[in-house]
């Protein structure tokens, strides 16, 4: 083929790719210049929405977070704090476009304890409204502060995932059933969680601006996971194929680690945002629930590396990080609930857990089976699974006592 033909070929491709993309813009053109014709043509009132999305307290001074999710600018007129108007002020202006945020100070002289009511009122009369039951300071970003919700951190994540760890020198008895049962359980401990992360997800979405498609940030999430750990169990094979069961044992042990962390810090997110807005009794009342919660986790981490050769002073170092890795997110979430609290973030990273925890499960299930997935149902398996799954529920019921 002469250089005259390939030549002649690219253009013939390039020409495929920009007609389509040249149409579509003149497209475009053609509906902006004219628009439609008939009764869309008619003087219909602009779509107006506003979130108020966060409300910190200072003495003295209210600030409302806000974020315009609609298609129209919107212009604040006016405000009323608990049905009487109310001086306010607002950057960066009084009126947003479309997917941008404001703030919206008060000077009000509101006390600890004080149920307001919030509402803004756009230019066309549109209301939107926030309630808070009990105002209460605002975590402010200070030394004292980071380190209380470090705390809350290590008391919920860290030290219960390590403490449950300390069970494997004990699992390490256990022969080839208990080794089976010990993974069922894993699988039943595993799937309670990753339908609680996924519930957790889907309840945080009412908080997302619609613009920002919070269904869409947690199926994102899901597949981000199971397609890159399902990378990872793949090029697993090749390296036990090489190095032999242990790696597999470690994989799936750091891979659980991971999926419970991404769990964990959906629950440092709701325990800092509890204490952040003033919750401190329901904050109290979740640290004890997901301290016991999280006990039961470091079972599900152990669990496939009893049968293996791993001695404790062989497999303390993978232990601790394992320990890290599942419990220390809580931290981060803690601080993120605390002082920054993002619904957008939060549905992400919950999809994220959940995705990784049912690809973990996923992947042992199918090691246990062998391909003869009729075998799973012995009575041992059934009932590792079965107490897996009332562990975590009866555990789950303390954070709610």
């Amino acid at each position: 083929m002469n250089e005259v033909q390939c030549d002649s070929r690219r253009w013939y491709w390039w020409i495929h790719i920009l007609v389509p993309l040249l149409a579509f813009g003149g497209l475009v053109w053609v509906f902006l210049q004219h628009g439609l014709l008939g009764v869309f043509e008619a003087d219909i009132p602009p779509i107006e929405n506003l979130m108020i999305q966060r409300i910190t307290f200072t003495p003295e001074h209210i600030v409302l977070h806000v974020f315009n999710d609609g298609p129209e600018p919107v212009t604040v007129a006016q405000l009323t704090v608990n049905e009487v108007l109310w001086q306010f002020s607002m950057e960066p202006t009084i009126t947003l476009e479309p997917l941008e945020r404001g703030w919206v100070s008060i000077f009000y002289p509101w006390t600890d304890g004080d149920p307001l009511s919030f509402t803004l009122i756009s230019r066309n009369g549109v209301t939107f409204e926030k309630d808070i039951d009990v105002s209460f300071l605002t975590p402010v970003l200070d030394k004292v502060h980071i380190q209380t919700f470090i705390l809350l951190g290590l008391y919920v994540g860290v030290i219960p995932v390590l403490l449950g760890l300390l069970w494997f020198p004990w699992m390490r008895r256990f022969k080839e059933n208990g080794y089976s049962f010990f993974l069922a359980l894993t699988i039943g401990l595993l799937l309670f969680l990753g339908v609680d992360t996924l519930a957790e997800g889907l309840e945080l979405i009412e908080e997302v601006p619609g613009a920002l498609n919070g269904e869409g940030l947690l199926l994102i999430g899901i597949l981000l996971s199971v397609l890159i750990l399902g990378s990872v169990s793949y090029r697993t094979e090749f390296a036990v194929q090489k190095f032999g069961g242990d790696t597999r044992s470690l994989v799936w042990g750091y891979l659980i680690a991971l999926g419970i962390g991404f769990h964990n810090l959906g629950e440092g997110l709701a325990i800092g945002s509890a204490y952040a807005l003033g919750e401190v009794a329901l904050g109290g009342a979740l640290v004890l629930g997901f301290m016991a919660h999280n006990l039961t986790e470091g079972i599900a981490i152990v669990a496939p590396m009893i049968r293996h050769a791993f001695t404790m002073k062989r497999a303390f170092p993978h232990l601790v990080l394992m320990g890290l890795l599942a419990g220390g997110p809580t931290i981060v979430g803690t601080l993120l609930g605390g002082f920054a609290y993002s619904p957008v973030v939060g549905v992400l990273f919950l999809g994220i857990g959940s995705g990784a925890i049912f690809d973990v499960s996923f992947d042992i299930l199918h090691h246990m089976a062998g391909g003869r997935w009729k075998s799973l149902f012995t009575l041992s398996n059934v009932l590792g699974f079965l107490l897996g799954l009332l562990l975590m529920y009866g555990t789950g019921i303390l954070v709610l006592l």
